[in-house]
């Protein structure tokens, strides 16, 4: 029992680790127009290893003995401790932290627009994907109550939260991001402790919410022109033309 709760605290310390060495960018300042290139996050294939080994664990679990055994020796250990309703919460912990650090003045990559459309992409992509796979895949729940436990939406959710910190606030500081990424691990363990997911659930989870986020990132700039190009650009064409009217000269 002691081995697989270390080897899940291995892989929330993977995931931090991981977060650690992606490329730094600069800070963005919040004003009220993004800049052309809004989300700074650029696309590569290093950044898939980890949540796609993460996913690739889970998916494997659903017809490995050996890690279904393992899941089950995790859960016998859980199962006759007290239970919380703490996990209801700590999923959103991550993804409001962002907003309460730019509310305090703490500025992070994006102004409150654009992190908020990535935010909503993000968990757009991560409710569809768990949607989808909990009526395909039918894994019956450690409680025995409902055949939806692959994969963890909890834990999907507050990695997505997690990822979302750790992007706006890397460049600040990488405390954000440990933080963030403790407390979306956290909110896994709870579920295995409440009997509601087996391990593969909380792992394959936690992938799809930090690739989740990451596609919101990468995204982002197709859906910022999708959602206010034409916006955007009418407003800087009626500044302009304020601009030339009312300059020296000019027609005020």
């Amino acid at each position: 029992m002691q081995n697989y709760i270390l080897v899940l605290l291995l892989f929330i310390t993977t995931i931090n680790a991981q977060q650690r060495n992606d490329t730094l960018t600069n800070v963005s300042i919040d004003t009220l127009r993004s800049s052309p290139n809004t989300s700074k996050s650029q696309f590569g294939y290093k950044q898939l290893i980890i949540p796609g080994m993460l996913i690739g664990y889970g998916f494997v679990g659903l017809n490995n003995k050996w890690i279904q055994s393992a899941d089950k020796e995790v859960r016998n250990g859980f199962k006759n401790n007290t239970h919380t309703s703490i996990d209801q919460f700590t999923l959103y912990v991550p993804a409001a932290t962002v907003y309460a650090l730019n509310a305090i003045g703490v500025k992070g990559k994006h102004n409150f627009k654009d992190r908020t459309v990535i935010f909503a992409s993000a968990t757009l992509i991560s409710n569809i994907t768990v949607k989808y796979l909990k009526s395909a895949t039918h894994v019956t729940r450690p409680n025995g109550l409902v055949d939806n436990s692959f994969p963890s939406g909890h834990t999907t959710a507050a990695f997505v939260g997690a990822e979302f910190l750790w992007q706006e606030y890397k460049d600040v500081s990488i405390w954000y991001g440990v933080g963030g990424f403790t407390v979306a691990g956290a909110t896994g363990v709870m579920r295995l402790i409440n009997d509601r997911h087996w391990v593969s659930d909380i792992i394959a989870g936690a992938g799809i919410g930090i690739l989740s986020t990451k596609a919101a990132y990468w995204l982002h700039p197709f859906v910022n022109r999708i959602l206010f190009g034409r916006e955007e650009k009418k407003i800087l064409q009626c500044f302009y033309h304020f601009i030339m009217e009312t300059k020296p000269g000019g027609v005020l």
